[in-house]
């Protein structure tokens, strides 16, 4: 066991200072207004507290109060950052001590926060975006009779989530995790009176603790092999460890990883949990539960580059969710569920890209920052579509909504350019490094992910550009009750300023050198090496790519007529509505096998328990019982003829045993 009696406050942090390489660096006592960094949590929790144990009295200031607080805790993280970026490299890793959280024997766990250019950078897509959701829902769920406890899940969301980025340890980003989990499935099931929308935040409680018991195990295994969980102990002391313990845990917190970022095969539960209010979707997609497996994975960058074995097939499980996401998202009708399947395949590339070793991780951190606001946009702007369309999801009843929702239109085609990767707006610069970096691999490696990269950005600019025009071109599809109308400015404000973030946040911070600069201290120097074949040439490739896969979709969905009914289809087409058929085969491994011996158990607790054992003795003493019920008649001669029996029985015992 290690002794850490040494606490936080000279806690070493071993962390890349060359191209794949590890180096140290010090987390050392945060002063000043970074050490007041606990405030970052602190404020939406208290909202979170505040909001739900004071009932009604705060019906009509809770959800300003919640939206307060979160850009409170914003403009904290803004004045942290503003201290941090004052400081030398090396220094830019500050430890803000909470409690002492067990000790027993040499083991000795404490709390604490790391603020570092990591968890910052999280803490700004947090704090900003999920500020500006609460913004927006101000006039989303304005007249919903629980929109105080709405609010309150949403500052628990978010505190929940700057626990979970902050935490200086395994165990306590465990406590941020699980409160993700909880905050989710009570926003997910917000409106429970309906069976399906609880079913399905059941739904994703439970999928999630399947990848929960992967952080466990995890934690279990460094804790026998390190004797300890937090960062500083657990990464400076993993090149000790053996290949074997160094593989389980990458896989077990790659098992982690997919539960939360809805990776295969734990993916099911994310296009259900559209089922909640449209900006809780946005906060899920965006800021940012389902890339909390993508910072999982980076923060445990030093177990990762020490083996290569884990990291590959966390790379292949990015490839194929990338894949997977894709072709889902071709097939679906339903709005919140094609952009949840462009979700799952946009976490795809991140995981991809951390699975490619330490170039890998910046672009993965840099596309997840990018890809926030360009899907926090696009989740907005359905949430717009749908107050105008009587709360509708059907793209097949929508259509030339241009004219009607303009603004809606202006900023949500915003989004639609970034994620197909439009050259020069902030998805192009993120995702095509994704891509030239895959192509860079050795071997097989480089030209596999390489062309699953490539191809998966034609199939996004497919099926994305099949909802823009189905949504806002073609011919109308309406309900003749529908009457479409632009939503107030609390909710186009927001979604006006995402979509700036969507088209220039990629220029203002990779060719300026923001965003290598400041994860630098943490990844070290990133430069990708020569790709197999000539980085324009893959450039050409995407663009072409995506121009083919927009045309396609212009064709198909704007052009020509779409019929208001989903027609008959190919046995593919069938598979991708279905979900590639995912919860069939979760029904027939998992769902089926245990209820049907849940049956059995039943059935054996009936035939063997209550039929046998319970009610062959039941049914004794009731038989005995009947009969000295029978013999309590209250007649004299019955007794005297009992007390006469007796007597004979007695003498008769008498005379045998003499």
């Amino acid at each position: 066991m290690h002794d850490l009696s040494q606490g936080l406050a000279a806690v070493s942090l071993t962390l890349a200072d060359d191209p794949g390489g590890l180096g140290a660096t010090h987390a050392t006592q945060a002063d000043g207004i970074a050490g007041l960094g606990w405030l970052l949590v602190a404020l939406p929790l208290a909202g979170a507290a505040l909001l739900l144990l004071g009932g009604r009295v705060t019906n009509s200031w809770g959800p300003a109060l919640a939206t307060g607080l979160s850009w409170a805790s914003f403009g904290v993280g803004v004045a942290i950052i503003a201290q941090l970026a004052g400081l030398p490299e090396a220094e830019r890793a500050l430890s803000v001590p909470l409690w002492e959280w067990v000790s027993v024997g040499d083991l000795s766990l404490r709390a604490g926060l790391l603020l570092d250019p990591l968890s910052l950078a999280f803490v700004m897509l947090i704090t900003f975006v999920g500020s500006l959701i609460h913004v927006y829902s101000l006039g989303y769920m304005e007249h919903d009779p629980d929109k105080r406890r709405f609010f309150a899940y949403l500052n628990l969301f978010v505190a929940a989530m700057l626990i979970l980025v902050l935490a200086d340890s395994y165990l306590l980003l465990f406590v941020g995790w699980e409160g993700v989990g909880l905050a989710s499935y009570l926003l997910i099931g917000f409106w429970n009176w309906n069976p399906d929308y609880a079913a399905a935040a059941n739904k994703a409680f439970v999928v999630n603790r399947v990848g929960d018991v992967g952080l466990i195990t995890a934690m279990a295994i460094m804790l026998a092999t390190f004797g300890a969980l937090d960062f500083a102990t657990v990464h400076g002391s993993a090149g000790g460890a053996s290949d074997l313990t160094l593989t389980l845990v990458g896989l077990a917190l790659l098992l982690a990883a997919c539960g939360k970022s809805a990776q295969f095969p734990l993916q099911s539960w994310l296009g259900d949990a559209m089922a909640g209010p449209t900006p809780v979707s946005a906060l899920i997609h965006a800021a940012t539960m389902v890339t909390a497996g993508v910072y999982l994975i980076a923060r445990s960058q030093a177990i990762y580059d020490l083996t290569p074995d884990a990291r590959l097939v966390v790379a292949v499980v990015g490839a194929v969710t990338l894949l997977y996401g894709a072709i889902v998202g071709c097939a679906k009708d339903d709005l919140k569920k094609a952009l949840a399947a462009s979700t799952m395949s946009q976490i795809g590339y991140m995981m991809l890209a951390v699975g490619l070793g330490p170039v890998g991780y910046l672009y993965a951190i840099f596309h997840l920052v990018t890809h926030g606001f360009f899907k926090a946009n696009m989740f907005l702007g359905a949430g717009s579509v749908m107050h105008a369309m009587n709360n509708r999801v059907d793209m097949r009843r929508f259509g030339a909504l241009r004219k009607d929702v303009k603004i809606t239109f202006i900023t949500f085609a915003a989004g639609w350019l970034a994620i197909i990767g439009f050259p020069l707006t902030a998805g192009w610069f993120s995702k095509d490094y994704i891509i030239e970096t895959a192509f860079t691999m050795e071997g097989w490696q480089g030209w596999v992910f390489g062309g699953v990269a490539l191809l998966g950005a034609g199939i996004t600019a497919f099926y994305m550009s099949r909802l823009f025009f189905m949504t806002f071109f073609g011919e109308k599809r309406w309900h003749e009750d529908d009457h479409p109308h632009e939503s107030p400015l609390v909710m186009t404000v927001p979604m006006m300023v995402l979509a700036l973030g969507s088209l220039v946040l990629g220029a203002v911070l990779y060719p300026t050198g923001i965003i290598t600069g400041w994860l630098e201290p943490v990844f070290g120097h990133a430069e990708h090496g020569e790709p197999l074949i000539p980085q324009l040439a893959i450039q050409i490739s995407a663009f072409v790519l995506m121009l083919a896969g927009a045309g396609l979709a212009w064709m198909m969905y704007a052009r020509r007529e779409v019929p208001q009914t989903a027609p008959r289809a190919s046995l593919v087409t069938v598979a991708a509505r279905r979900d590639l058929f995912q919860d069939d085969v979760n029904d027939a491994l998992f769902t089926g096998p245990t209820m049907a011996l849940a049956r059995t158990t039943v059935d054996a607790d009936d035939v063997l328990v209550e039929g046998g054992v319970t009610g062959g003795t039941t049914g004794g003493l009731n038989a005995v019982s009947g009969l000295l019920r029978r013999a309590q008649n209250g007649f004299v001669r019955s007794y005297a003829l009992t007390m006469l029996l007796g007597v004979v029985a007695i003498l008769g015992a008498v005379w045998v045993m003499q």
